[in-house]
């Protein structure tokens, strides 16, 4: 029979009216003849019992802060599990069989990097004869175990990895990734009230779309699916709609033809400093000596721009002042632009097609918005603007690419 992944996110699970629409979708699959994984993640979000981000505030009280990596995994991995039971109880109530696994018990095998664990392979034996006994496998997600039998967390958006590593392994049809929102948008709805949903985007574009801001799907959760081309479809909880297609071939889902867009979405990475410094051209091991620092400290950088004569990178707002003073530390005069935001315009029709800076820079400018940095990919161009004007450099960009026609 044919497999189909389920993954709900923390909202879709967290009240009773939300785990019917579960049941509905997890209905609505067996219907259709699919042997179904369902992968849950925790109930809710920060400041509901059970959710991750109430869970790990344990830790920060004064009898749990010396908790170490591995046994902090113990007490987060157990989110999914209370998720996944609850849900057990609602389909055994509607008469569906079903079987709770937890992410080393469904074949997930990690390194033992605690709290952000790579998967290194997986056996889906036990999850296969679970499936065909006719059961409805729930699998706690975000989770796996090591060679050894250590529990491991994979990390944020890991429930997303748990359900792309499941479906590659049992060659599913789709991997579905229901969360609150109707499929993958051209931009923040929030920000952008005439944000549309995509009918389809590439992995390459999700994964960029994802890197950048958008957390619709985890970036990491996409390159797994990528690499045997198991088609991902967001969709909204509530809703009965496929929403948005990811995937590489349009043929392997039956479909011929695809708008040649130019612009798939916009995105934006707010709380950014910007870390500049001018350097003298004799001093070739400088940009080395800058960027070993910066990694020795723990500190991540991003947005790198290096010449002959000056250095410009981004860190978090949190690290800018730290980062200023290291620099300092080893004689350098940094000058930080704290509250910037990185933009991005992402589009697999970027490639090799003049004039797409410049589009962006008339948006920019008729709106009065500086672009401090620019870069660019063959599918993304980046600019970093001021943080206050962000939200008018992000709807100025949608209006140019006429985004809302999609």
């Amino acid at each position: 029979m044919k497999v189909i992944v389920q993954k709900f996110g923390g909202t879709s699970v967290a009240t009773p009216q939300m785990r019917e629409r579960v049941l509905y979708h997890i209905q609505q699959a067996l219907a259709d003849d699919y042997q179904v994984v369902v992968v849950v993640s925790a109930m809710g979000r920060k400041g509901e019992p059970y959710a991750t981000d109430t869970l790990l505030e344990l830790t920060t009280g004064e009898q749990l802060k010396n908790l170490s990596s591995r046994e902090q995994d113990l007490l987060l991995s157990c989110g999914e599990i209370i998720s996944a039971s609850v849900l057990s109880s609602l389909l055994i109530h509607h008469g569906i069989e079903n079987c709770v696994l937890t992410g080393g018990q469904a074949g997930i095998i990690t390194n033992n990097q605690h709290n952000n664990a790579q998967i290194v392979s997986l056996n889906p034996k036990r999850l296969q004869e679970e499936l065909n006994q006719g059961k409805v496998a729930i699998v706690a997600g975000f989770q796996g175990q090591t060679a050894d039998g250590e529990i491991t967390t994979l990390g944020r958006g890991g429930s997303d990895t748990t359900a792309t590593a499941l479906g590659v392994a049992l060659n599913a049809e789709y991997v579905d990734i229901f969360t609150d929102v109707d499929g993958v948008l051209t931009a923040d709805p929030r920000i952008v009230e005439e944000a549309t949903s995509l009918e389809m985007v590439t992995y390459t574009e999700m994964c960029n779309l994802a890197f950048q801001g958008a957390k619709v799907v985890h970036p990491r959760a996409v390159e797994i699916a990528m690499q045997t081309n198991v088609p991902i479809r967001v969709r909204s909880t509530l809703s009965d709609g496929i929403g948005t297609l990811v995937v590489s071939r349009p043929e392997r889902v039956g479909l011929t033809e695809i708008s040649d867009r130019l612009i798939t979405g916009i995105t934006q990475m707010p709380n950014v400093t910007q870390i500049r410094i001018p350097t003298q051209s004799d001093k070739l091991d400088l940009h080395l000596d800058v960027f070993r620092l910066m990694a020795s400290k723990g500190i991540s950088v991003d947005f790198i721009s290096v010449t002959p004569s000056s250095i410009a990178y981004t860190v978090s707002d949190p690290l800018g002042d730290l980062a200023k003073s290291l620099l300092m530390d080893i004689g350098l005069e940094p000058e930080l632009y704290p509250s910037c935001a990185k933009v991005s315009v992402v589009g697999a029709g970027i490639a090799g097609v003049p004039g797409v800076m410049a589009q962006i820079l008339e948006a920019l400018t008729e709106e009065d918005v500086k672009v401090l940095q620019s870069a660019d990919s063959h599918t993304t161009i980046w600019v970093l603007v001021p943080g206050d004007d962000m939200i008018k450099a992000i709807r100025a960009l949608h209006r140019k690419f006429e985004l809302h026609k999609y």
